[in-house]
């Protein structure tokens, strides 16, 4: 005999049920519409677990329109965490709807967005960690935890200092070399894993054709800093995502470090944005990288929210 307990995995079955999957609330339950119609999701990888017909917890892949597999995990979320019955629910559920989208290759990351005090708020804090420890049991392991910053609309943006001079890139080669040069001395924690199977021209190269890539915005908006002498001290990557204005990439060549030049490079790349007319631009660090962290919050940036970065991958 059927238990009504027993909890049915299946897919939306299109978008007439999306508002059913954005019954469990979630900080990018707004983004998924557009994302149906544009491609970024499909409704094969939205999956639900049912017990009476509510929705018990969820899951759901991002990826690239075209591609066949999805390049992310960042949607799985449980109705209540506290309740045992959800708890295995949500577990069967990532492994199953893992063996259908996935199928035997390793799964791609798990991003989960939280509050950027999440450890001091005792319900948060607990829905997170059943969700690192459910994804833990299925072969998952922490990788990184990042912050996120917003620049908002009417923050006062920094004059040049006049130090630095900002030119457009002559053309990709020489943003990939400049990558390639401050990839050895990187405190991303992504980019130190990279450099364990590749060159920094390889990881230069990755990070460039993939994150930067997908940039829809004019590569007219990314700059070279200089100096006075026309030496290369830095660059940043000013643009737009599929979601929000970003800094995409910002760095200062290792020589280069210790004088202060990111304040001059993050205050030109968010002015170059900023006169475009954003009301806000997104940029994100690990939260080990005390530097870049530092440069943020002291150009007016707020930490608006963190990332739990997780992955199947060893490391």
């Amino acid at each position: 005999m059927f238990d009504s307990a027993t909890p049915r995995f299946r897919t939306i079955e299109g978008p007439t049920e999306l508002d059913r999957f954005l019954g469990l609330p979630y900080t990018l339950n707004h983004e998924l519409a557009d994302d149906l119609r544009q491609g970024r999701r499909r409704t094969e990888w939205m999956w639900m677990a049912l017990i009476d017909d509510s929705v018990v917890a969820r899951v759901a892949w991002w990826g690239n329109p075209g591609e066949d597999k999805p390049a992310l995990l960042d949607i799985f979320d449980i109705a209540d965490p506290a309740d045992p019955v959800h708890r295995l629910a949500a577990h069967d559920l990532m492994e199953t709807a893992t063996r259908q989208v996935i199928g035997r290759a390793e799964p791609p990351g798990y991003i989960r967005y939280v509050p950027p005090d999440w450890r001091d708020n005792q319900a948060s804090r607990r829905h997170v960690e059943v969700l690192i420890d459910i994804a833990e049991q299925t072969g998952a392991r922490v990788f990184v935890e990042r912050l996120r910053f917003e620049w908002r609309k009417g923050t006062p943006i920094a004059l040049p200092s006049g130090r630095l001079d900002f030119r457009h890139p002559h053309d990709d080669e020489e943003v990939i070399d400049l990558m390639t040069a401050v990839v050895p001395g990187s405190l991303d924690a992504h980019t130190v894993l990279d450099l364990k199977t590749m060159t920094p021209r390889e990881a230069a190269q990755g990070h460039f054709s993939g994150e930067l890539a997908q940039q829809i915005s004019s590569r007219d908006n990314w700059r070279i800093a200089t100096d006075h002498t026309g030496a290369s001290v830095g660059f940043v990557t000013p643009g737009h995502n599929h979601y929000h204005p970003v800094i995409g990439y910002l760095a200062v060549l290792p020589e280069h470090r210790g004088n202060g030049y990111i304040h001059d490079i993050l205050a030109t790349g968010t002015r170059i944005l900023a006169d475009q007319g954003v009301d806000h631009i997104r940029a994100a660090t690990d939260l080990t990288n005390l530097p870049m962290a530092a440069a943020f919050e002291l150009g007016g940036w707020v930490n608006f929210e963190r990332s739990i970065n997780m992955t199947w991958t060893p490391h």
